[in-house]
């Protein structure tokens, strides 16, 4: 392939992140997307002599499927496989594998020791340069931390933790676009490149850094790192009394603009997925939204088996008898991100669809009246109610994820990750959404945004369910019961 050889390697790695490591940067700025037409958030892709694989988790199958350009293989991850496990089984160390530098972590680079690696300063496939208006807005009060070395903060979200600091000028973000080194009692902020690279070329004293945030190219300036993992990671999860707050009232209004877009589908005939998702951001700027969290996922019918579908099409159309899935979520004053899916079926629903939105019901709420120290085995319980539930039907991804300056964030995390057997504290707030999904059929994923409070799960959700999709034959007396905490539309 002559693009590998213009470059003088034997492999190409080819990330769907930016230079700051943002997993949803935009199209325009991912070369993963340039080369592969596959508009997920997540998975990269390598280049070899013989073609390009695209690697995606269950979340993605069918949508990469769909999406990729000829001549793409799909390499599906199964639950419990890790992507550069299998991304090493196409490599031969012994021959060279390119990385641009500035798109991957110095961790995550080091994972590949034993391999012949040349980093490339620039992104061959899409050199984009990120364009920032950088106009910061003050949300908190800046958070004190003294660490005993210079520290560099290298994680969008931590260092707009820290200074308090918001930016709403870049669409489903509120990151403040800039990087922190704490020195003592002082802290500096960068928000360009031209800067940060002088500084860091200038320090000529220890700086700790965490590798798995800093990429590698900023990595390979500092004259003595000291690898230390994040402890501001730890700090931020733990959400303080007026965050919570702060996070109730955005929640309010999130309720608010899907029960609007619920309404608006009830009353409305002939509805695209496009004409609701566009119906679903004015109800979100309606009530105070900065801007959304993330794209809206509005799915009908089988686009509602791709966990993550973002097309929102102007062609599918909402008829008698049709399901819809609406995962969405909003940034307001405090930049904390919201999230929620809610599934709604126009008209008369059949038994399958009654069915299949039960087992995915009766999994939340077992999942949110438990009480377990980790996510991991919140997910297990999970697993243990939907896997068998209903032939043909999968429950192919984490239960659920942290929630905060990003719409993902961990810890916490809910899955069968390693990650997910950190213990779950008092002021973390996080995702319960099960799912059950057919690509033949539809899929169903229900999600609540939560938080825990005095050792006891609390939802911030209040938007309620669909008694026209509940069959109640297949819910205990217990599960009866602890649904009547919840509202029932």
């Amino acid at each position: 392939m002559k693009l590998l050889q213009d470059l003088g390697v034997d492999y190409l790695l080819v990330n769907s992140t930016n230079k700051y490591l943002v997993e949803y940067s935009e199209l325009s700025e991912n070369a993963r997307y340039t080369l592969t037409g596959f508009t997920g958030s997540t998975g990269d892709a390598l280049v070899t002599e013989d073609g390009i694989y695209l690697f995606v988790d269950g979340r993605y199958h069918t949508q990469a499927d769909n999406e990729v350009k000829e001549g793409v293989t799909v390499v599906k991850l199964q639950i419990g496989q890790k992507q550069d496990d299998e991304i090493k089984k196409l490599i031969n160390p012994n021959k060279i594998l390119g990385v641009v530098s500035k798109k991957i972590s110095q961790a995550r680079l080091e994972s590949f020791n034993g391999y012949t690696i040349k980093l490339l300063d620039e992104d061959p496939i899409n050199n984009y340069t990120e364009q920032h208006t950088n106009k910061p807005v003050k949300a908190f009060e800046p958070i004190k931390y003294t660490p005993k070395n210079a520290t560099f903060i290298t994680s969008l979200e931590e260092a707009s933790y820290l200074t308090g600091l918001r930016d709403f000028s870049k669409d489903n973000s509120s990151k403040a676009w800039l990087k922190v080194i704490v020195d003592g009692e002082k802290t500096l902020s960068f928000q360009t490149d031209e800067k940060l690279y002088k500084f860091l070329a200038d320090y000529q004293q220890d700086l700790i850094v965490d590798k798995t945030s800093i990429n590698a190219y900023e990595y390979s300036l500092i004259k003595k790192p000291i690898h230390k993992s994040s402890d501001i990671k730890k700090m931020k999860s733990l959400k303080s009394e007026i965050e919570l707050n702060a996070y109730k009232k955005a929640f309010e209004n999130t309720d608010k603009s899907v029960m609007a877009i619920r309404n608006y589908i009830e009353n409305n005939d002939n509805l695209s997925e496009y004409d609701i998702s566009t119906q679903l951001k004015k109800e979100f700027l309606k009530y105070g939204a900065k801007s959304l969290s993330f794209n809206s996922i509005v799915a009908i019918n089988r686009n509602s088996a791709l966990a993550h579908y973002s097309k929102n099409s102007k062609d599918i159309i909402l008829g008698e008898g049709d399901l819809v899935l609406i995962d969405c979520g909003a940034y307001y004053e405090s930049g904390l991100a919201t999230d929620i899916t809610r599934v709604f079926v126009k008209g008369k629903p059949n038994e399958l669809q009654k069915n299949v939105y039960t087992w995915v019901l009766k999994a939340f709420l077992n999942c949110y009246n438990s009480s377990y120290d980790t996510g991991f085995e919140y997910d297990s319980l999970a697993h243990s109610i939907l896997d068998k539930a209903i032939e043909g039907f999968k429950f192919n991804h984490g239960l659920g994820h942290g929630i905060g300056i990003n719409v993902h964030e961990a810890p916490p995390n809910l899955s069968q990750n390693k990650i997910a057997q950190t213990a779950i504290e008092d002021g973390m707030c996080f995702t319960i959404e099960p799912g059950l999904y057919n690509p033949d059929h539809f899929g169903v994923r229900l999600e609540n945004s939560c938080y825990k409070k005095d050792g006891k799960i609390h939802s911030f959700v209040k938007m309620g369910y669909e008694s026209k999709l509940i069959d109640y034959s297949i819910l205990n007396k217990q599960e009866k019961k602890w649904l009547e905490g919840f509202n029932i539309l």
